[in-house]
């Protein structure tokens, strides 16, 4: 049996189904149910207290910051608020949990019944949300040894730093609808939560560090079956691009599994970034697998309507709204903004406009040179290591004639190597735009004694001609010619 089939094929015979579980890790200042610092990184298992361990006898008291933070959260994705809800205990055998049981919520989510409406490709998809609920993380095993998974691994190593983090788990109903769209329609959710959640100021969505991660729930029924096919849920796809892979993937792994009269085995898998391929997991538990029972050392959480309008009024512009202004006040046509938004943009580009840089250059460096950079890298865009700060550094230097476009993607060369700020990069490498009118006449007299034809030609009126001779002088210097004051020294020399 071929493992896959043609994608654009099998969506003639099945329809997918997509449930999408998106973990936010909260930037409060201490973990959900002790008073444990909540920062990522440390020595291992120094951000621990007998609360975070679960030692006998110790308490937890929640916090009600992240209480806040999850109840902004499901107000900006249209939930319902409950008035009174409780914690519950998710028990399950793990190492990354020493208490194994997860304090969460099960029945009685703070947030529920929500929706969020994207736009893929100028069509409209409205992804239901059924519920935003409060949870604690678990802590991080490394598995040493063999593949890096559990599976022949010669030990484990287990960090309890990230256990207890305050997360909010943002769970869809299931997507459907979307037919070729599936992946892009995910893609597009994550990364309007990704959008909103920094908007919201309660995570920096750092998805390399895992604050956003996703698990991708993929399930194929033949066309025209109102009964959802077998899904299988894949694990923590810790990128945008991963989503969009892993789904495609999935969706076409489960088609050659039925395409053959197969069964898909309801499992959690892994994805694999090296070549977009996911790999079996563990069997999938159920909800009555966990035995989930109210927290009983925790009182139940009763945010007053009062309480949850204030924080109504604290939430930030739509970002519906927010990307109309923007293009409105950038003057970017249909094609230019959507060119923007399609590459994961927006918010670089926003900064970097707020940072001094004009809308134009802000998008032309984002939007061309550092998404191709991006792309060859294999790596999401916010990931490239510089900032929007630093890119209208490298525009200042071009508006100031300091350096020219060829010369700045050499600075921001430099910038990504790690040698500095725009301008200390420029000094080091000597990347400077070279002005002086007797260095430029010098190596202009050259280039027209090489090529006599070309500067007959000039002579004659033939101006554009110049281009030739403008390109050979560049090439001389190395690029560090000012091609303005070059053009000007040829044109005068040869009128």
């Amino acid at each position: 049996m071929s493992e896959t089939v043609d994608y654009d094929e099998l969506l003639t015979r099945y329809e997918p189904a997509l449930g999408l579980e998106v973990h936010v890790e909260l930037n409060t200042n201490t973990k959900m149910f002790c008073g444990c610092t909540n920062e990522f990184g440390g020595e291992p298992n120094t951000h621990v207290c007998p609360v975070c361990l679960g030692l006998p006898g110790s308490l937890p008291v929640i916090n009600g910051k992240a209480v806040e933070s999850a109840i902004r959260i499901g107000l900006a994705l249209n939930c319902e608020i409950a008035s009174w809800c409780r914690m519950a205990r998710k028990n399950y055998f793990y190492p990354d949990m020493t208490k194994n049981f997860q304090t969460s919520q099960y029945d009685e989510p703070i947030a529920f019944d929500g929706y969020v409406d994207l736009e893929v490709d100028g069509e409209t998809y409205r992804v239901e949300v059924e519920r935003a609920h409060m949870e604690e993380d678990a802590g991080k095993a490394t598995h040493v040894g063999g593949s890096g998974r559990i599976q022949g691994a010669d030990y484990s190593l287990i960090d309890y730093n990230r256990a207890g983090v305050p997360l909010i788990e943002i769970v869809t109903k299931p997507i459907r609808g979307t037919g070729a769209k599936a992946p892009e329609v995910a893609k597009a959710y994550v990364a309007h939560l990704r959008e909103l959640m920094k908007a919201l100021g309660v995570s920096d969505v750092r998805m390399e560090q895992g604050s956003l991660r996703c698990d991708a729930n993929v399930s194929l029924a033949p066309i025209g079956d109102e009964e959802l096919g077998t899904r299988t849920e894949t694990k923590n796809v810790n990128s945008l691009r991963s989503v969009e892979r892993a789904i495609r993937y999935e969706m076409t792994r489960q088609a050659a599994i039925l395409d053959d009269g197969g069964k898909v085995k309801q499992e959690t898998r892994h994805f694999h970034e090296a070549d977009g391929t996911t790999s079996s997991g563990r069997s999938k538990e159920e909800a009555e697998d966990y035995r989930y029972f109210a927290e009983p050392d925790l009182m139940p959480i009763a945010p007053s309507r009062e309480w949850v309008e204030e924080l109504r009024a604290t939430l930030p512009e739509p970002p519906a709204e927010r990307r109309a202004r923007l293009q409105a006040d950038w003057g970017f046509s249909d094609i230019d903004f959507a060119a923007v938004v399609n590459s994961n943009a927006l918010g670089l580009v926003e900064e970097t406009v707020a940072a001094g840089a004009s809308p134009a250059a802000a998008r032309k460096w984002w939007v061309s040179e550092l998404s191709r950079r991006a792309n060859e890298a294999g790596l999401e865009l916010d990931e490239l290591a510089i900032t929007p700060t630093q890119v209208a550094g490298v525009q200042a230097l071009v508006d100031e004639g300091k350096v020219n476009d060829k010369l700045a993607r050499q600075v921001i060369d430099g910038v990504l190597a790690g040698e500095g700020e725009p301008a200390e990069v420029v000094e080091k490498r000597g990347l400077v735009v070279v002005s002086d009118e007797g260095a430029l006449s010098a190596a202009v007299d050259e280039v027209i004694a090489a090529n006599p034809d070309v500067a007959d030609k000039i002579r004659d009126g033939k101006v554009q001609a110049a281009g030739a001779l403008i390109g050979q002088v560049m090439k001389a210097m190395r690029g560090q010619a000012d091609a303005a004051k070059v053009r000007e020294l040829i044109l005068a020399k040869l009128s």
